[in-house]
């Protein structure tokens, strides 16, 4: 009786010892959160003192507010306004959006098909999107034709990857999605090389390769509402369900034993993540690497629970790529593609984390 009281007692210690960490890690990773959404706004070419840029922001909210907060006279210039509200704010917020949608898709992704090399494109979404620009970029001038184009062809291809797995049904059911999701994606790809050929050289291919390489330039306020409900309302999708992700994780056949609609479950993430991502393409490009690498350090740093993994992974997005866009813009006079730096980034972090840490995954 007194060896189980003891170790009654070690296993609450422990088990408050691991809440205090993963409060501590929650609390660090917030305030990354914050300190690079706020530094994220005093970058840029176009410098505006930090003391300024609070006072916009202030000035702002007391406008948006029936009442005010605080009574600030403006003494900076219209075009500092203009600067902070509506090229730098919707744009750190878009890159915050992306991120995090980007790797909590790869997370839900990476516990429904087992898998520690799966990303939210693995079901062709991302080749769809891609297609679905470039043919907007050919029939129109419009960048709300490309983004509504790359978001329904987002979806469509993942669509036909579902369809196209419902003809097989002689192994099981993730692997023939996973292999669907190649070839739809090898079919939109070829597409995208099409289209490719097709387009004018002088105008058309460059925006068509630009595209593709990933950008949040051309973000405004109004893309931003639209897209924001969109990632948003997934990711809560995801994050009430993320303790039945455990249990498809464990395979599923054990998860059909414990009572889970393991259909339903698979179809309720295929879809928030698809939607996810269809949304987070159609305004930023083919942004690699962040639904793949997150993650992994996720579950470095609280473990295998989706639980947490989720929840850190969108905080570790947010930031991650908000961070990629900053260097992105303010690196060189000529703002480099995201898909660039995050694979550039991407590649030797994820090496890393296979080569010395393992991932969690054995």
């Amino acid at each position: 009786m007194a060896t189980l009281g003891l170790l009654q007692k070690g296993g609450g210690t422990m088990n408050l010892a691991e809440r205090a960490r993963d409060s501590g890690i929650g609390m660090f990773l917030i305030a990354i959160v914050v300190a690079s959404f706020f530094g994220s706004l005093f970058l840029g070419r176009y410098a505006i003192e930090p003391a300024t840029v609070i006072a916009i922001l202030f000035a702002a909210l007391n406008d948006a507010l029936p009442f005010s907060l605080i009574d600030i006279p403006q003494t900076w210039p219209d075009v500092m306004n203009t600067v902070i509200l509506r090229i730098r704010l919707p744009r750190v917020c878009a890159a915050m959006l992306v991120g995090a949608g980007l790797a909590i898709s790869g997370a839900s992704f990476q516990g429904l098909f087992r898998n520690p090399l799966v990303s939210p494109s693995i079901l062709g979404v991302a080749a769809g999107a891609g297609f679905g620009a470039a043919l907007g970029i050919l029939l129109s001038n419009s960048t709300v034709i490309v983004q509504v184009l790359a978001f329904v062809f987002g979806i469509i291809s993942v669509g036909a990857t579902y369809m196209l797995s419902r003809v097989y049904k002689n192994t099981t059911t993730t692997l023939v999605l996973v292999l669907s999701g190649i070839i739809v994606g090898a079919f939109f790809t070829a597409l995208i090389s099409l289209a490719k050929y097709v387009a004018d050289p002088d105008e058309e291919l460059p925006a068509i390769v630009f595209w593709l390489m990933g950008s949040l330039a051309d973000v405004n306020t109004n893309d931003l509402f639209w897209v924001a409900a969109t990632i948003i309302t997934g990711s809560i999708v995801l994050l009430l369900i993320r303790w039945r992700i455990n249990i498809l994780a464990m395979g599923e056949d054990e998860a059909q034993s414990l009572g889970v609609n393991t259909r339903l479950m698979t179809g309720v993430i295929i879809v928030a993540s698809t939607f996810i991502t269809a949304a987070a393409v159609c305004i930023a490009g083919l942004v690699g690497w962040v639904g793949l690498v997150v993650p992994h350090i996720a579950r470095m740093l609280v473990g295998p629970d989706y639980k947490k993994i989720l929840p850190v992974s969108i905080m570790i997005g947010a930031a991650y790529l908000l961070v990629v866009d900053d260097i992105a813009r303010t690196l060189t006079t000529a703002e480099i593609p995201l898909g660039i730096l995050t694979a550039i980034i991407g590649a030797p972090v994820f090496a890393y984390l296979l080569r010395f840490r393992k991932v969690g995954w054995e």
